[in-house]
Order: C-alpha cells, then structure tokens, then sequence
C-alpha cells in the first residue's frame, strides 16, 4: 500500500503527512460524533421513561403531546362558548349531569363536544359504509340523516338513562336514610352529626346517595345553611321525597317545633310509601305476565290441542 502511494504521488512524504493527518482527524470527529449521538439518545430514552413514570409526555414532537394539545384547545373552545354561558339551556343540562353524578367542572362542554363528534361520527360512518350494501338514491340519505341525529340524540338518552337509574337507588334508600336519621336524632346528634354519621352508613348499601349526603355535609360546613344544603341534595336527588325532607326541616327550623318528631312521622311515611310501591308492582304482575302468556304459552297450548285433531282429518280417521 505504501509503494503504491508512493508511486501514485510525487512528493511522497508530504502527500503521506496529509493523508494520516486526514484520517487521524476523521477518526477523532468520528468518535466525538458518536458519543454525542450516544448520549443524546440515552437522555431520549431516560426521558421518555420519566415521563411515562409521571403520566406526562412534555416532548413537543410526540404525537400523543399534538393530539392531547389539540384536544385541550378544543375543549378549551367549547367550554368558552357554549358551556360556560349562564342561560336556561346550559343550567339545565348542568343540573342533569349533576343528577347523573357528572360532577367535572366542563362535563358540559364535554357533553356538548361528544354530541356534535357522536352526529358527525355516526354520519360519516354511515356515508362510507352504506354504499358497500347497494344504498342508493332517497334512502341512502335518509339513512345518513337518521343516523346523524341517532348520534346526535344518543349522549342525552344515555344522561336520561343514568338519572333515572339514580333516582331508583336513591328512592330505594331514602326511607332507610330516614330511619338512621331518626334514630341519630334520638340518640342526641346534632343535625350536621346526624347527616354525617347516616352517610358513612349508607357507603355500602347506597353508594351515589351516601355521596351526595356527604357533599351536602361538605356545604354545611362550608358556609351554608341547612335549608340550603337539603335544597341542593334535593336538586342533586331528583326526588319529590327529598324536596319534602328539606321544606320540612326548614319549616320546623322556623316555627321551632321539635325536629325529632318531624322526622319520625315522615320516617314513617316514607316507610308507608315504599309498602305501597311494593304493593303496587305486586298488584300489576298479572296484567303484565298476560302478554308473554298470549305471546309464549297460549299458542303452544293451540298446537297440542289442535294438532291431533288436524292429523286425523287429513289422514281420514274419524
């Protein structure tokens, strides 16, 4: 190798000189850059595993960190201009997710958010799908349509369904929340005590009252009267029974008549009620159990009574 590149140059000693000074510096710039590429990507990895120890992803790069900025600002967007309004609308369906036990500050702008991409989504989806089995022509728009409003309409079933799964469980335990009250306020416990000892009570049987209770326990101590923390259960509850519970307990506060007894005799009302409600469910069951017996039974009964007979007149033995 030396003979040939003393051959190929002239000034072989200077041409040598240069080209070992040529690669020695390579080399050196190779090996920097290759340290510095190494270490860059382990504080990459070391970081990417912070971050995912701390839940978080601050890479700006990071497709997840794109999608749940972009996220953030539309939600951002949506809670400024529709959910944070104070109008009719907007105060009812805050009260309805409250009731549903959606207690997120921008539950609303999430409801609304999830209306509009639930229509688009059931839209676009039928858009592309329905062509695969040969729609065409009036129906195959009336089906994106019908299919847009389904997605439109489908968050306020679900919220509708929610409530009215909640106001079963609270129904159910209000009569026994009424009763452990009673006995609190005869055993001596303020008002406040009672509400909060009842609710760590309830924590097993019924969950989503026992919270709301306590959320009303929180109010009081929070600043707010009685009346207006059994007002906001109520409101939270759902419940004609609750509404009662709290105009009763105003009432007897301001005529200064005995609580206890108040309590008590709508203990036992509540308790009448639920006995009626029993009564009542026992009472429909026949009228209900006629349609799958006309339905299920009655034409089986058709068949292995007639049967025979058809049998008999279409072989001709009488």
């Amino acid at each position: 190798m030396a003979d040939f590149l003393f051959n190929l140059f002239d000034d072989s000693s200077v041409m040598m000189l240069g080209l070992l000074v040529f690669l020695a510096s390579a080399t050196l710039a190779f090996s920097i850059m290759a340290v510095i590429r190494s270490r860059g990507a382990i504080r990459r990895r070391a970081t990417g595993i912070s971050d995912e120890l701390n839940g978080s992803t601050n890479g700006s790069r990071s497709l997840r960190y794109s999608s749940a900025k972009a996220a953030q600002h539309l939600l951002d967007y949506t809670n400024k201009h529709f959910a944070a309004g104070n109008n009719e609308d907007t105060k009812i369906i805050r009260r309805r997710l409250v009731q549903a036990g959606i207690f997120d500050p921008r539950a609303v702008a999430f409801f609304f958010f999830g209306r509009t991409a639930m229509a688009a989504l059931l839209g676009g989806g039928a858009f592309l799908i329905l062509p695969m089995f040969d729609f065409s022509g009036t129906g195959y728009w009336l089906l994106i349509m019908v299919s847009g409003i389904v997605g439109y309409v489908g968050p306020s079933v679900w919220i509708d369904r929610r409530i009215a799964a909640r106001k079963l469980e609270h129904r159910a335990g209000f009569p026994d929340f009424m009763d452990l009250l009673v006995v609190c306020a005869d055993s001596g416990l303020a008002m406040e005590a009672a509400l909060d000892r009842v609710g760590r009570e309830l924590a097993d049987s019924y969950q989503s009252l026992s919270a709301n209770i306590h959320m009303a326990t929180l109010e009081i101590r929070a600043g707010r009267t009685m009346s207006e923390a059994l007002e906001h259960l109520a409101e939270r509850l759902a419940l004609e029974e609750a509404r009662s519970f709290a105009t009763l307990i105003q009432q007897s506060d301001e005529l200064g008549s005995s609580i206890t007894d108040a309590l008590r005799v709508y203990s036992d009302d509540m308790r009448h009620k639920r006995l009626s409600r029993a009564e009542e469910k026992a009472y429909s069951l026949p009228a209900r159990l006629s349609i799958p017996m006309m339905i299920c039974i009655f034409p089986v009964l058709f068949v292995v009574i007639l049967l025979p007979v058809v049998v008999r007149v279409y072989l001709g033995i009488y």
